[in-house]
């Protein structure tokens, strides 16, 4: 019976009946809607805490959540316990990322371009320090995701954002590399603006490759490592 509540409220949360900030009616309001007892209004609670959908608001209250995407947490887990590590994840983007470039080809807007633009820029601009240069890395390959409006892929890549970090740390300093696969952005950029969904799933293909190759060549020369903890 617990079940069949949260799965109500979570409807009503999805649709926007019941928005983020929004409280939760009392206990007793919500026994008397779904016809239930109060201790499975509690137990649906409970389960919708856990599940980060809702928030205690004090003194036994509840509030609709801010919307995080779940994913963030799992997968950092896994990476923590050891059970995914970054060649795992290379494997990952080339499944994900080749054919949401070529959806991008044929979906992207001009905002979508002007994002996709804009984060080269800041990779050229901060090309002398590790952190711009990453974040502007980061920024472009998120962008292309999102101009597909797959709003599922959009949270996976959001979810692999910190693992992918790493990664592209570890490569970082390998002489040419930032070079290289800025070029390369621009590359997928071009096949993207000019609605070529073949060309940009190869583009991102070739450049997935390299920094695969470039990473392996990180751990041969120990300044990386295969596990996703920070080293």
């Amino acid at each position: 019976m617990y079940e069949l509540v949260a799965d109500r409220l979570v409807e009503q949360i999805a649709d926007g009946r019941l928005k983020p900030g929004d409280p939760i009616p009392a206990e007793r309001l919500l026994a008397e809607t779904f016809s239930v007892g109060r201790s499975s209004i509690r137990e649906a609670l409970r389960m919708l805490e856990s599940r980060g959908l809702i928030a205690g608001a004090g003194h036994g209250a509840f509030m609709v959540a801010e919307h995080g995407n779940p994913l963030n947490v799992s997968l950092a887990l896994l990476v923590e316990m050891r059970d995914g590590d970054l060649r795992e994840l290379f494997e990952v983007r080339k499944v994900l990322e080749v054919e949401m470039a070529g959806l991008a080809a044929e979906r992207r807007t001009e905002e979508d371009v002007e994002r996709m633009r804009a984060a080269i820029e800041a990779m050229d601009l901060g090309i002398g320090s590790a952190e711009r240069y990453i974040a502007g890395d980061l920024e472009f390959h998120q962008a292309v995701v999102a101009a597909t409006g797959n709003r599922i892929a959009r949270s996976m890549m959001e979810a692999i954002r910190d693992v992918m970090r790493r990664g592209l740390l570890s490569i970082y300093r390998i002489p040419g590399s930032p070079e290289r696969s800025m070029e390369q952005h621009r590359q997928i950029l071009e096949a993207v603006v000019a609605g070529r969904p073949d060309e940009a799933r190869e583009r991102v293909r070739d450049h997935l490759l390299r920094v695969e190759g470039e990473f392996e060549t990180a751990v041969s020369a120990g300044v990386a490592r295969v596990g996703g903890g920070d080293g």
